[in-house]
């Protein structure tokens, strides 16, 4: 497809010129720039550029979304007209954080520390709900269910001692976390997080009776009696120990030789980092970490609605700075020290009100494929992911994510009135009840009615007087696209549905194009990927499967018409001309390949079920990246007249997942 090179001008022009693009780079969907400065971009001009489906900013990078098959011929076209060097995703990236503070640094640093280890902590919150569920009294009887049912008793036990495995030990999984992160050995960082709470040292949990009675144990190093207490329960400690760890391995691997670095390289940087851990780091992170927790405490101990209104109200925007994995750490310490977290309860209820304010949207916009969004997303967040409520619906509207936030404040006010704790952190949303203590579950059921009806009630009456105001100018615009959007709806779904573009015509006579399950696994609504470009459908329809295997198989005989080089997205292209995008992941690009086995090159000839890429799901989840997989149709295609989505259970190669209609 030839590309206009007027609409690349007025991009690059839109960005603010060639002057204010540091680098760019482009992935399999969209042109990523790193901007000296984001407030020259206008925006609007983007919305009316024919080649632009979408535009967002993350992490200092903005992104304008292109499409499949055609990013890569508009990156070439502005490099030409630029004049500028091709740079790769790294430098980008490198590029963009550098514009960052060093408070966002830092936030960057701790999310791609916990976000990795995100999936064990949430299992464990879920399992430690239901040993709360088994073992809490006053839930179906006055007592617990295992005192009333003794034979439940050992299945409890079971399920706890499963459930908190992830926390006793979770040093060793932040270590492995941190120094990964660090540029040091992943298996140090594991041994480093285990030396921490191994079972000769003193349990912290233990620690406060043990100092009371003043049975502490201690280590007499030449006279400096030093504290034998293990960090079990705390972050602060391993997370200065790892930086450190990785500091000195990195040091000595520049500086020891190959042939003996097995034997100094590691037991040096153990050693060393060990005795610092136990006699200097330890006990000064400890102590600055109980300060802070003693700080919170205090705060909403004695200013309890202040902080509910902050926290709860406020939540939502974390969400969009990516701020809130930051206070994982925080839940984490707050577990440990107090034995219970008063945070994360208002999470799951800003996780709801997100939801309900999303959900009211359906009641209030007239175009269907917006109100199917609101509702998929809607109840994506109501299980506690948010990204597409928020990103998708919430915020390009804007006066539901406000209404979301109002909600959320007033949920929180409530549940730090009446003090309701979670025992752990596991999955938000509804199901974040089986974190809480039982017997604040009638307090945070009031919360969770709260969240519900005050977005989704404010939400419909503001919509709908908004719709009102704007009906005849709505209707208008309506009879003269032929599309038949209404000017309610936001620029990127009105410049999706006009910005057609033929492609090539169908060689032989197919009406129906059934397209088979490239993977086997749950296919969901895009509106629960969490990635704007596809959760809004800038790119085109289609579906996204949460994947059982590692296997990637051709929906159809095709050809391949690109894969992109870090493997993880490729194109098919029918006989008839439809193109079909299936895009492994979510940021997968960053992995630069690694985790991906290509099959197929392009211009290769396939059958329907053939296999044409491996990866490893684990490899990917372990780098802190989701592994749902969009199946897009790209949008543009003249040939395509209307497309079926079928979501649920799918098995590669023989579960229709999408019907494709063509025009006659």
């Amino acid at each position: 497809m030839a590309i206009d090179r007027k609409n690349v001008e007025d991009i690059v022009r839109a960005v603010g010129g060639k002057e204010n693009i540091e680098v760019a780079t482009h992935c399999v969907t969209r042109l990523r720039f790193s901007l000296y400065d984001e407030s020259m971009v206008d925006s609007a001009a983007l919305d009316a550029n024919d080649l632009v489906k979408g535009q967002f900013s993350s992490q200092g990078q903005f992104q304008i979304v292109i499409g499949p098959g055609t990013v890569d011929k508009v990156y070439d076209e502005m490099i030409q007209l630029t004049g500028g060097a091709r740079s790769s995703k790294d430098e980008v990236k490198s590029a963009a954080a550098r514009k960052q503070n060093p408070l966002q640094r830092a936030i960057k640093t701790l999310a791609d520390i916990f976000i990795p280890i995100l999936p064990a902590i949430v299992t464990a919150g879920l399992l430690l709900g239901i040993n709360n569920i088994l073992t809490g009294p006053g839930i179906f009887f006055s007592q617990s269910l295992v005192d009333v049912y003794p034979q439940w008793k050992d299945i409890a036990a079971i399920i706890n001692t499963i459930a908190s495995t992830a926390f006793t030990f979770l040093p060793a999984l932040i270590g492995w976390a941190a120094v990964t992160r660090f540029g040091g050995s992943p298996l140090l960082g594991i041994v480093l997080g285990l030396i921490l709470v191994h079972p000769d040292l003193l349990s912290a949990y233990g620690y406060a009776s043990a100092s009371t009675e003043g049975t502490v144990p201690t280590w007499n190093l030449f006279g400096w009696h030093l504290e034998k207490i293990g960090y079990q329960g705390q972050v602060l400690p391993v997370l200065v120990s790892a930086y450190i760890l990785a500091g000195i391995e990195k040091f000595l691997n520049k500086r020891v030789h190959d042939s003996i670095k097995l034997l100094v390289v590691a037991p040096v940087t153990l050693l060393i980092t060990g005795f610092l851990a136990f006699t200097i780091i330890g006990p000064v992170t400890f102590g600055i970490a109980n300060a802070i927790t003693s700080g919170l405490v205090y705060v909403f101990d004695h200013f309890a609605i202040l902080g509910g209104l902050i926290y709860g109200g406020f939540y939502a925007l974390l969400v969009i700075t990516g701020m809130h994995h930051t206070f994982l750490a925080v839940d984490v310490q707050l577990i440990g020290s107090e034995g219970g977290t008063f945070l994360w309860p208002m999470l799951a209820l800003s996780n709801i009100a997100q939801g309900a304010a999303a959900l009211a949207m359906m009641f209030v916009i007239k175009e269907q494929k917006t109100k199917g969004l609101a509702v998929t997303s809607s109840i994506s967040a109501f299980l506690g992911v948010t990204e597409p409520a928020i990103f998708g619906v919430n915020i390009r509207y804007r006066y539901p994510f406000i209404f979301g936030m109002i909600g959320s404040a007033l949920g929180g006010v409530l549940l730090t009135i009446n003090q309701v704790r979670a025992s752990s952190i596991g999955v938000g949303g509804v199901p974040g009840f089986l974190s809480i203590f039982p017997n604040q579950w009638g307090v945070f059921f009031v919360g969770m009615a709260i969240v519900l009806i005050v977005p989704f009630v404010a939400t419909v009456l503001y919509g709908r007087a908004v719709v009102s105001r704007a009906g005849k100018s709505s209707v208008a615009a309506a009879g003269a696209t032929a599309a038949g959007t209404t000017t309610v709806s936001p620029p990127a779904v009105q410049d999706e549905l006009s910005s057609r573009q033929s492609v090539q015509g169908s060689q032989e006579p197919v009406n129906i194009l059934e397209l088979a399950a490239p993977l086997s696994g749950t296919a969901v609504p895009l509106a629960q990927v969490p990635d704007p470009a596809f959760a809004e459908g800038q790119m085109g329809q289609g579906v996204a499967i949460e994947p059982s295997e590692g296997k990637v198989y051709a929906p159809f005989d095709a050809t391949v018409a690109h894969v992109i080089k870090s493997k993880h997205a490729l194109i098919l292209e029918h006989a008839s001309g439809v193109q079909v995008l299936i895009h492994v992941g979510i940021n997968t690009v960053s992995l630069k390949g690694s985790g991906f086995t290509q099959l197929k090159n392009i211009g290769d000839k396939v059958k329907a079920g053939e296999l044409l890429l491996e990866f490893d799901m684990d490899a990917i989840r372990a780098a802190g990246y989701p592994v749902i997989t969009p199946i897009i149709i790209p949008a543009g295609q003249e040939m395509v007249e209307k497309i079926e989505e079928k979501t649920g259970p799918a098995t590669a190669k023989q579960t229709s997942i999408l019907t494709i209609h063509l025009k006659g």
